[in-house]
């Protein structure tokens, strides 16, 4: 009995190392194959579905630092896909919204998307991926469960 429980850790320790690197790899890949990261893209979808935000609620919305937002907010704002504005009333706060080259860009940024996904789950069946799904949604429950 004992053997196989060492065998067991042994196996859930290849699948962590697996998901790291799965984690690792997919992030630049990602970028290259849609020209936008992950977090940026998630950001302007955000931004499509509200008028406009504040920086801070932006940030606590999406659960990002606050320097990693205004970081990816500056180099949206370079390629014209978001405007950012001071509040009139109070200038500390910083009011954020996606711009129409965004719109535009974020319907392209969609379809390479699309099939960066179809890429990845290539050979997969419907099923396949119904039970792929169930399993890390399984994982991500024991994590979040994790106390720190």
């Amino acid at each position: 009995m004992k053997e196989v429980k060492e065998i067991d850790c042994s196996k859930q320790g290849e699948i962590i190392n697996q998901l790291n690197e799965i984690y690792k790899w997919m992030s630049p890949k990602f970028e290259r194959c849609t020209g936008i990261s992950q977090t940026r893209l998630e950001l302007l979808h955000f931004l499509y579905e509200v008028d406009e935000i504040s920086q801070t609620e932006l940030q606590k919305k999406m659960k990002i630092d606050g320097a990693a937002v205004t970081r990816h907010l500056k180099q949206l704002e370079e390629k014209e896909m978001v405007a950012r504005r001071k509040n009139p009333d109070d200038q500390r706060f910083t009011f954020v919204r996606l711009t129409k080259q965004g719109r535009d860009r974020l319907n392209a940024f969609r379809l390479e998307k699309e099939q960066f996904i179809q890429k990845v789950f290539n050979g997969f069946s419907d099923h396949e991926l119904i039970q792929f799904s169930e399993q890390l949604r399984r994982v991500q429950k024991n994590v979040k469960s994790i106390q720190e």
